[in-house]
């Protein structure tokens, strides 16, 4: 007979690990050529601690983000999260490191897939494009928060690939003048001229009704 009494907090019993666990050893980044074009089956041999992306076959390394970066990636999750539950929505929000990949050609074998890219913010609500390595096919919304190291590449080669995939909406969110710029993609398979929104306005997810935020929000812990 239990002896524990009521409302007595449960005491979890310790685990003893069967095994002596070896400490942690980051493995040395690969000494890779970055002029040289890759597949998505090179990338899966990479086991190293650096993150890249690839843009056309070519490498694109990836610093870590600093703290407003990631405050603003953890907002956004919070929000679109909250959304999606209210509404028993079916889509799936995933934040960066998940790789997302975009056959553009068509094909969707490892050895012909060209662009692989880790969105800050991605958002699916096609299930059947997820599976155990990630995203395969065009989320419906991709966030970038922009910083000096990605602004660049977010506005001309990342824009154009996502336009390219398919993606229904792309955000980009600069932390360095509270501004969100929005763009829609068009059914001549083009994005709009796109829109952008002050830090003290708020802000809508085009393609998903009743979605929006005060941008402000974004900034705030």
């Amino acid at each position: 007979m239990s002896t524990k009494k009521k409302n007595q907090p449960y005491e979890f019993p310790e685990e003893k690990p069967n095994i002596v666990e070896e400490p942690f050893m980051p493995l040395p980044p690969l000494n890779l050529d970055l002029s040289k074009r890759y597949t998505y089956a090179d990338y899966l041999t990479w086991f190293d601690d650096v993150r890249r992306e690839l843009i056309d076959g070519f490498i694109h390394i990836m610093s870590a983000p600093n703290e407003l970066h990631a405050r603003i990636s953890f907002n956004l999750v919070l929000w679109a999260g909250t959304f999606f539950r209210k509404r028993k929505a079916k889509c799936r929000i995933y934040h960066a490191p998940f790789d997302v990949r975009l056959p553009v050609e068509g094909s969707k074998e490892d050895d012909e897939i060209y662009d692989v890219v880790q969105p800050d913010i991605c958002v699916i609500c096609d299930l059947s494009k997820i599976d155990e390595k990630g995203c395969i096919g065009a989320p419906d919304l991709i966030v970038e928060i922009l910083s000096p190291s990605t602004s660049k590449k977010d506005r001309t080669l990342k824009f154009n690939l996502y336009e390219k995939a398919g993606v229904r909406e792309y955000w980009m969110i600069s932390p360095k003048t509270g501004r969100l710029h929005v763009f829609i993609l068009q059914p001549n398979g083009k994005y709009d001229a796109g829109t952008i929104y002050e830090y003290d306005q708020k802000a809508s997810v085009h393609i998903f009704e009743g979605m929006e935020i005060n941008l402000k929000d974004l900034f705030e812990v």
